[in-house]
């Protein structure tokens, strides 16, 4: 049985709430590159360009964008699956 998306649990996770263009995409990359190729990183952001930002990313670096939900307080969840090497 597959998860829904909602309750996946992130292997790690990433807070970028109060940071802007372009803080969540860096430091989304850095940690990206500190996760286990497979293992879903969680991006919390509140940049309204984050979540077109990491699409782009993800597109660009073979990536896969998982999801993006909206939470209270202007907040969205991103997770990102890191590629397989």
């Amino acid at each position: 049985m597959v998860k829904a998306v909602t309750e996946m649990k992130p292997d790690e996770s990433l807070d970028c709430v109060g940071l802007f263009c372009p803080q969540p995409l860096f430091q989304t990359k850095q940690a990206i590159e500190s996760i286990e190729p497979g293992q879903i990183l969680e991006i919390l952001a509140d940049d309204p360009a984050a979540e077109e930002d990491i699409k782009r990313f993800c597109k660009r670096t073979g990536h896969e964008f998982v999801s993006a939900k909206n939470l209270p307080d202007g907040v969205k969840r991103i997770l990102v699956r890191r590629k397989k090497d």
